[in-house]
């Protein structure tokens, strides 16, 4: 059985899938997994390969969702957007984006922060 949590993040997940695609971005994985690192989203348009990660809350009473994607998350991300970038051989810039989706009282409120943080390869 799923959780709350579960189906409010694969809720969250699929409302910043078709936020992306209707952004012109082509969806080329979700939930895509390096060993036991995640990524949400991994997205291209014509320039940029994006990752990105989906944060979402019923509410922002502790914070905007944006907040809760801490360095170690950040850096877990890098190492798994290093992992498919060697295994897809991706030549296109890498962009690191957060979506912050809120989901409050039915009403969704979606947050695209790109280039939200840098990594140093």
């Amino acid at each position: 059985m799923e959780s709350e949590k579960k189906r409010t993040g694969n809720t969250g997940e699929e409302i910043a899938a078709d936020y992306m695609i209707s952004k012109g971005y082509r969806i080329l994985e979700r939930n895509w997994m390096a060993g036991h690192l995640e990524v949400d989203l991994i997205a291209e348009n014509e320039r940029w390969l994006v990752i990105a990660e989906v944060k979402t809350r019923k509410n922002t009473l502790f914070g905007e969702p944006e907040d809760f994607v801490t360095l170690q998350k950040q850096r877990n991300l890098i190492r798994a957007a290093a992992a498919y970038i060697r295994r897809t051989q991706q030549v296109k810039e890498v962009r690191f984006d957060i979506i912050s989706v809120v989901l409050q009282a039915g009403v969704q409120g979606v947050k695209h922060i790109e280039d939200a943080f840098q990594p140093r390869w």
